[in-house]
C-alpha cells in the first residue's frame, strides 16, 4: 500500500497518565502517545487495514520498525488505543459516582463527561465504530467488559432518578443516550460545515438529559 502522508491529530487521542521517571522513560512515554495519537487520526481517516506500520511510524515522526519499540503490531496498537480510552471512561464515571451523592446532579455530570469525551476525541468513536472488530478476540473481550462496568455505572444512577424500572430499560436508555452523544462526528457536521464545540455541547447535553429523565407514559 502507498504510504499515506503524515496526518496531524486535531487533538491528542489520549489523555497520558505517566509516572514520573527518568527523561528517558518520559520520552518513550511521549513517543507512545504520539503513536497512539497519528494512530487515532489515521486509523479514522483510511480504516485500520489500510494504514501500514510505516504510516504511523511517519505520522508520529520515527521509522516504521521504531514502532516495534513500543508495540508488538499494528493490532497491538489499535487495542491500546481503544482499551485506554474504556478505562478512562470507566475511570472518569466512577469519579462522578465518587465526589457527587446528589443522582441528578450525578447525571448532569455523567452526561457532560460523555459530551466532553465525544467532542474531544471523535477520531477514537470512528475507529470503534469502523474496526472494533480487528481486535484481537482478547482485546474485545476486556474491551466489552470495561463498556459494560461503564454502562452500570449510569444505570444505577438512573436507578435512583426511575425508581422501581426495570434495569433492561435503564440500560437500553443509557445506550439509546450513547448513540445520541456519539453520533457527534457525523452530527457535527452539516455540508461540510463544522458546527462549534460551544454550539453542540449545551445542544447535546440538553438533549441527553432530556432523553435520560423523561418519564414513561403507561399504555392506554
Amino acid at each position: 500500500m502507498p504510504t499515506t502522508p503524515p496526518v496531524k491529530p486535531s487533538a491528542p487521542a489520549l489523555a497520558a497518565h505517566v509516572t514520573p521517571g527518568t527523561p528517558r522513560s518520559q520520552a518513550k512515554e511521549n513517543r507512545r502517545q504520539a503513536l497512539l495519537a497519528a494512530a487515532a487520526a489515521l486509523f479514522a481517516l483510511h480504516g485500520f487495514n489500510r494504514v501500514s506500520l510505516e504510516d504511523l511510524g511517519a505520522a508520529a515522526g520515527v521509522s516504521g520498525p521504531a514502532v516495534y519499540r513500543h508495540f508488538q503490531g499494528k493490532q497491538a496498537v489499535l487495542g491500546d488505543l481503544l482499551l485506554t480510552v474504556s478505562r478512562e471512561l470507566l475511570d472518569g464515571g466512577r469519579r462522578v459516582i465518587a465526589e457527587t451523592t446528589d443522582p441528578l446532579a450525578a447525571l448532569r455530570r455523567l452526561v457532560g463527561f460523555q459530551v466532553e469525551f465525544a467532542l474531544g476525541k471523535p477520531d477514537v468513536i470512528r475507529v470503534q465504530d469502523r474496526d472494533f472488530s480487528n481486535l484481537s478476540q482478547k482485546d474485545q473481550s476486556e474491551v466489552r467488559a470495561l463498556q459494560r462496568n461503564y454502562v452500570e455505572i449510569w444505570v444505577e444512577v438512573l436507578s435512583l432518578l426511575h425508581p422501581g424500572t426495570d434495569a433492561v430499560e435503564l440500560r437500553m436508555r443509557a445506550h439509546a443516550t450513547f448513540g445520541l452523544i456519539n453520533s457527534t462526528p457525523h452530527s457535527v457536521r452539516n455540508h461540510g460545515r463544522k458546527i462549534a464545540h460551544k454550539t453542540a455541547r449545551p445542544l447535546l447535553e440538553s438533549m441527553a438529559l432530556a432523553a435520560l429523565t423523561v418519564d414513561v407514559p403507561e399504555a392506554p
